[in-house]
């Protein structure tokens, strides 16, 4: 009915991904082992978005999250030769291996995630304001 609602609706569901994905980069930061007890550093998550013509009105267009990718990235290495998962042989013997993730990137983005949502969230805000007026005045 309102296609500028759907068009935000869309971009603050995609926005949520992208939060989600960038705490669960900062949630496993020091992560160096997967679920299945083996050493192997957590991957970071990036979201990709791509326009949703399904959405929106007169060439205006939804968004959506076209996926989810891991980055390959080489994990960075600390040296700690006691640590549990710490490799045991080859030239990296004694390092372990930790994801290779910023934590002041991962911040900044989800600082320009706020910012999207609150945009969003505004041009909700003045869309619903200008259907009220539209209705005061036909009534």
């Amino acid at each position: 009915m309102f296609p500028s609602l759907d068009i935000s609706t869309s971009a603050l569901v995609a926005q949520r991904v992208r939060m989600n994905a960038i705490s669960g980069n900062l949630a496993n930061l020091s992560t160096t082992h997967n679920e299945a007890g083996e050493a192997s550093p957590y991957q970071k998550r990036h979201v990709v978005f791509q326009t949703d013509e399904s959405v929106g009105a007169r060439g205006a267009a939804g968004v959506k999250v076209a996926s989810i990718r891991i980055d390959d990235t080489p994990p960075r290495l600390k040296w700690d030769p006691g640590h549990p998962d710490a490799i045991q042989t080859g030239p990296n013997a004694g390092y372990v291996a930790y994801p290779a993730i910023d934590m002041m990137t991962e911040f900044t983005d989800a600082l320009a995630v706020a910012r999207a949502y609150e945009a969003n969230l505004g041009a909700m805000e003045i869309a619903k304001d200008l259907a009220q007026q539209t209705l005061r005045i036909l009534v």
